[in-house]
Order: C-alpha cells, then sequence, then structure tokens
C-alpha cells in the first residue's frame, strides 16, 4: 500500500500566516526522508480555513526539494480556472518532476469561493465536467480544439509537451450521479475524503465502479484522505484527535455557511442542504460533542497496531491501495504533529508499505444498509 501525506494550513489567530506556512512546508520537507510515497496540496481561497490557494505552484516548490515522492493534489476545483492553463500547468509540474505526479479534482463547495472568482455556483457541476474533458484532451493530444458550452478552443497544442501522460492519473473527488459516467469515460479514479460511514464510502465507490465496468473501463483503486492520530496509548491517540479534530467545526462552517442553510436552494447542491440542521447544532455542547465522537470514529486514531487494524478494514472495505493522512489539523501545534507524523512513519508505516497482507488485491464488496447522514468534515 501507498501512504502519504497532505498539507492542510489553517490559519490561526494571533499568528502570522507566513510564519504558519512555514511550519507546515517544513512537515511537507519531512514527507520523503521519513519514506512517505506521495505528498499532497489542497486547493481553498479567503478565510484561511486552508491557506493554499495554488497546489501546483506549493509542488512545483516541492519537486525542487525531493528526487523520488510523488506530488498530487487533493483537489483542483475546475471550475475556478481556465483549463487550459490548468493544462499547462500540469504538464509543466510533470515535466519539473520528470512524471511523478498524479492529480485530484473536484467542483467545490463553498459560495464564498465561487463569489470570489465571479463564477456562477449553479454552473459548478457542468463547468467541472466540461473542464474535465477539456484538460484530459488538452493533455493527451498533440493538436487540440474544442467547441462547447462554457469554452470554445481553437486549433492549438499545449508547449511544452509533458513527459508522462498524467492524464492517465487523474481522481474526480466529486462524482455526481450525473458526472460519473464522463469521470469513468475518461479513465478517471475516484478520490475520497472519509466524512462518512466506512460502509457508506465503500457503496459510493462499488457505484462508480459499477458505472465505469457499464462504459467499458476498470477503475483504479480509490485514493482515500483521512486525518490520523497515533500514541502509544488509545487515551493520547482519542485525545489528541477529539481536541482538533473537535477544534475544526468553527472553520468548517466559517467557510462553508452550512449552518445556514444557503446551500439547499444552489442548483447542484441541493443535497447540502440537509446540513444546516447539523451545523446548527454545533452550539450546543453535547451535540457538537456526539458530532466530534462521531467524526473521530471514522479516522485513522489510536495505538499503532489500532491504526494498522484499522487501515486493514478500511482497505477491505474500500479496495483502496494508496491512503493520504492528515497529521496536524484543528490548530494542532508543531510539534505535535510533526510527533504525530513521526510515530506513524516509524511504527505504522512499515507494516502498510512491505507486509504482504497490504499487497494482496483488494476485492470491494457490495454493500447496503443505512447510513447516517453526512457529518461533511471536509479536508
Amino acid at each position: 500500500m501507498k501512504i502519504g501525506t497532505d498539507l492542510s494550513v489553517l490559519a490561526q489567530p494571533g499568528r502570522s500566516d507566513a510564519s504558519v506556512l512555514a511550519e507546515h512546508l517544513a512537515l511537507g520537507e519531512l514527507a520523503e526522508p521519513l519514506g512517505f510515497d506521495s505528498l499532497f496540496g489542497l486547493e481553498h481561497h479567503f478565510t484561511g480555513y486552508s491557506m493554499s490557494p495554488h497546489p501546483l505552484q506549493l509542488l512545483s516548490y516541492f519537486a525542487a526539494k525531493t528526487k523520488r515522492i510523488t506530488l498530487g493534489t487533493c483537489v483542483i476545483v475546475l471550475p475556478w480556472h481556465d483549463p487550459i492553463r490548468v493544462a499547462e500547468q500540469i504538464a509543466y509540474l510533470d515535466l519539473l518532476c520528470g512524471g511523478r505526479c498524479m492529480f485530484g479534482f473536484g467542483r467545490g463547495a463553498a459560495s464564498v469561493e465561487y463569489a470570489g472568482f465571479r463564477i456562477p455556483m449553479e454552473e459548478a457541476r457542468p463547468r467541472f465536467a466540461e473542464a474535465a474533458q477539456l484538460v484530459t484532451k488538452a493533455l493527451r493530444d498533440e493538436v487540440f480544439e474544442w467547441d462547447g458550452e462554457f469554452y470554445k478552443i481553437p486549433k492549438m497544442s499545449i508547449r511544452p509537451r509533458p513527459i508522462s501522460h498524467p492524464e492517465r492519473r487523474f481522481y474526480a473527488s466529486s462524482v455526481s450521479p450525473e458526472s460519473a459516467e464522463i469521470m469513468a469515460k475518461l479513465g478517471f479514479g475516484m478520490m475520497v475524503i472519509m466524512q462518512n460511514e466506512w460502509v457508506k464510502a465503500a457503496a459510493d465507490i462499488q457505484s462508480f465502479r459499477e458505472i465505469a465496468m457499464s462504459v467499458g473501463h476498470t477503475p483504479r483503486p480509490p485514493v482515500i484522505l483521512t486525518n490520523v492520530s497515533v500514541a502509544e496509548s488509545r487515551e493520547e491517540a482519542k485525545e489528541r484527535a477529539t481536541q482538533y479534530l473537535g477544534a475544526k467545526w468553527d472553520s468548517i462552517d466559517n467557510h462553508y455557511r452550512f449552518s445556514d442553510g444557503h446551500l439547499g436552494s444552489v442548483k447542484g447542491y441541493e443535497s447540502y442542504g440537509k446540513m444546516a440542521k447539523t451545523y446548527s447544532k454545533l452550539k450546543d455542547v453535547e451535540a457538537r460533542n456526539k458530532l466530534t465522537e462521531f467524526y473521530v470514529d471514522i479516522q485513522i486514531v489510536g495505538t499503532p497496531q489500532d491504526c494498522i487494524e484499522q487501515i486493514a478494514e478500511l482497505q477491505r472495505l474500500t479496495g483502496t491501495d494508496h491512503i493520504v493522512c492528515d497529521f496536524s489539523y484543528g490548530g494542532m501545534p508543531h510539534h505535535e504533529g510533526e510527533m504525530n507524523m513521526r510515530r506513524f512513519a516509524e511504527s505504522v508505516m512499515p507494516v502498510l508499505q512491505h507486509d504482504a497482507a497490504f499487497k494482496a488485491p483488494a476485492t470491494v464488496p457490495t454493500l447496503q444498509g443505512p447510513a447516517k447522514d453526512d457529518v461533511f468534515a471536509p479536508a
């Protein structure tokens, strides 16, 4: 199994953005020496929720500082960008890092970000689907043109050309029923942020697999994004996870504004409206504690052996062969995040990377049954 880490740079009151970023860059620089397989950058804007406005720029920085590790995005939010520029930047990063890159794409869910980029949020889903097709075509075909709903592209070519076919390593994090067939036909894999019960995630993955196979593709195993808290004792690991994952709720709602229910009236985001009830409870201490407990329970938390067993179960359910871990979240002090990351690298990761039990092909069972409403505590 491949194990990666991501950098989620939450602004902190009373501290400069530069100092917070410097600490997360230092964690990124540990990834390759500690033996991680991949390093991922996020994309968010305007609120300090995660100060990473340009993941490809961040990865270019690490391309020069690393020699082995895979560099990835989780995710590039396509509706906010000119897809030709995205294709150019991917091609250039592919050259700068010698082909050791992979890319996740999504459509975003924060109205403040759509407003900041002057893009109608109601157009998010069709813009995402069209841009995904266009970026793929621009990288795959040496000469291309496009006549779509949002983009009219005359005959042209992306130069310099990429060297490793990065379009064959594309993943989608928002695979709605409307866009799943398009993503499957393009050969995209699935990138899953762990925000609900694992059986629900497994059912979503199975649904995408079935759609992909119906159009002649067998998708790659999904990439799973999760938070991790590992410690010598189960109590210490859970206490850390509860404290800092619990601290994320306010930053999430400040950014996404789920609690006011406005997304329920936005075309393509109607399902998000039901989260208003969940997020409006955050001021109630008991309800907040229950939400945090549920969220902690669906992450990787415990002793090194606990973490190994949990990831084995996650692999069994989802068929994943690549897990991306966040070790420093919710304003966690830098030394605690580094300690969390180092302990995982020393005590958990070698088993995942080298034990034959984690190399065997994982089958994805068909799962049915009730699942709780989405909590949605995204990366």
